[in-house]
């Protein structure tokens, strides 16, 4: 491994950062780490072709200003999360037409940091426990972004129509059914708070359309910190025990979850509170389901890319097709997802919507 000091100038002072070159067969991109962590720094080593390492966001500024011509694949952020800073950094790729470069974020400094930072950053990683290809990680969030910026550029001239009217559709039921459900919604919440202690709600980071993150919200069906103990029933795991290829985690008869839980999953009445993520704009009522960063994780690959192209929804075609079967595969809930993806419109969300109500009680306890 070689490692060279370059030199920028600013203000007339002088800055510097590393240049890290490294060898390996597997990942031929670039990186701009920013941080200090030497763990990390050595994972992205080992996982790289070649890349820079720079302090802080300032320093990754006059990186990617300078004059010589860096090819950077993919901005890894280490560092204490500063809402502010994140922003600038944000306008500063987007104005200097950076903005197709994935920023990616290390999982543990933004606990606690505010919903605002998701619209600023493409992807949240754990750096201390990452088992993934960064391959494929990267090529993934760099073509979503491509769609992404893409479809945005050419949104007012290819489907103004559908999706304003899809959007309007959205806020109009999601805001009746939050008014006439409201009285479900105190019930729930009592239900909850009487059978255990912990919060009303569950809310957590998922993966929705051009795998922008964001805070999804449910009531709460399980016990407190039941996520911390996936790895441990990963053997009762419907979709396959083996940790590497298993793209979803779902258990029959989940020992996590209470007993009010089991009757607002088997109702569907935890996904009520999802109309609120459908208001925001994370959402829209017909989509596909936005999934938990562990399982977005093991999908950034090509031929995975299509699912994330439709909006993130509340119902879709998995609801209505296999909800609640133990015998749908991997393959079969992406080939739903995908098919969406290609088909959707807005009478074939009505369809769907039509479709929903029958299969809102499952027979199974999955």
């Amino acid at each position: 491994m070689q490692i060279e000091t370059l030199q920028s100038t600013a203000s007339n002072e002088v800055k510097s950062y590393l240049r890290v070159a490294t060898i390996s067969s597997k990942t031929a991109l670039c990186y701009v780490y920013v941080g200090a962590n030497q763990n990390s720094l050595s994972l992205l080593q080992d996982n790289f072709k070649s890349g820079f390492s720079v302090s802080d966001l300032e320093a990754a500024k006059r990186l990617l200003s300078s004059d010589e011509n860096h090819v950077v694949d993919a901005i890894i952020l280490d560092t204490p999360y500063d809402e502010k800073s994140v922003k600038a950094f944000y306008y500063f790729l987007k104005n200097r037409s950076l903005d197709s470069i994935p920023v990616i974020y290390n999982e543990s400094f933004l606990k606690g940091a505010s919903e605002l930072q998701y619209e600023f950053i493409d992807d949240v990683i754990d750096l201390t426990n990452w088992q993934f290809d960064f391959y494929n990680k990267i090529s993934f969030l760099k073509k979503s972004k491509s769609y992404i910026l893409t479809t945005n550029k050419r949104h007012l001239e290819d489907e103004p129509k559908r999706s304003v009217i899809k959007r309007i559709i959205d806020v109009i039921l999601a805001s009746m059914f939050i008014i006439l459900l409201l009285p479900v919604f105190l019930i729930i919440a009592l239900a909850i708070k009487i059978e255990s202690r912990g919060p009303i709600f569950y809310n957590a980071n998922r993966a929705g359309r051009g795998f922008r993150i964001f805070k999804f919200f449910k009531f709460r069906t399980m016990e407190v910190n039941a996520d911390k103990k996936v790895e441990a029933l990963a053997h009762l795991n419907q979709y396959g025990a083996d940790n590497i290829s298993a793209r979803f985690f779902k258990i029959s008869n989940d020992p996590r979850i209470t007993k009010v839980g089991r009757f607002l999953r088997n109702t569907s009445l935890d996904e009520l509170p999802q109309l609120f993520n459908v208001l925001k704009g994370d959402m829209s009522l017909v989509g596909n389901r936005p999934l938990p960063l562990y399982e977005a994780a093991t999908l950034t690959t090509n031929e995975f890319v299509e699912r994330f192209m439709a909006p993130a929804g509340i119902t879709g075609l998995w609801q209505i097709k296999k909800r609640g079967k133990t015998e749908m595969s991997v393959d079969e809930r992406i080939e739903l997802d995908i098919s969406y993806a290609r088909r959707s419109n807005l009478m074939y969300d009505f369809w769907i919507m039509a479709k929903t109500p029958a299969a809102l009680f499952q027979k199974t306890d999955v």
